[in-house]
C-alpha cells in the first residue's frame, strides 16, 4: 500500500490516484515524425531507484502531481503539484 502525500489534500492512499506516466519524458511536438514518437513512447529507460512519476488525484482534488518514488522499495520521498501556476497560487494562499 502506497501513501501519496498530496500537497492539497494531505497523505492519501494510492487507490485515490491514477498513474499517468514517467515525468522525465519529453514528448515530441504533435507534428513530429513518427520515428520520434516511436522512440519517446517505446524506447525508454526502465529506471532502478529514485524516479519522478506523474499521478492524477482522481478521487480527491483532481490535481496532477509529480511524485518522487523509489522503484526498488516503492518508498515515496515527496510530491509536488505538476502545474507551476497552481503551486504558486497555493503558496500565495498560505
Amino acid at each position: 500500500m502506497l501513501r501519496i502525500p498530496c500537497p492539497v489534500c494531505g497523505p492519501r492512499d494510492h487507490t485515490e490516484f491514477v498513474y499517468e506516466g514517467d515525468a522525465t519524458v519529453a514528448y515530441p511536438a504533435l507534428d513530429a515524425p513518427e520515428q520520434e514518437w516511436f522512440e519517446a513512447v517505446f524506447l525508454r529507460e526502465n529506471p532502478r531507484g529514485p524516479h519522478s512519476e506523474i499521478w492524477h488525484h482522481t478521487q480527491g482534488c483532481r490535481a496532477l502531481l509529480i511524485v518522487e518514488r523509489d522503484t526498488l522499495t516503492h518508498e515515496i520521498s515527496g510530491a509536488r503539484l505538476a502545474h507551476p501556476g497552481m503551486a504558486a497560487a497555493l503558496e500565495e494562499d498560505a
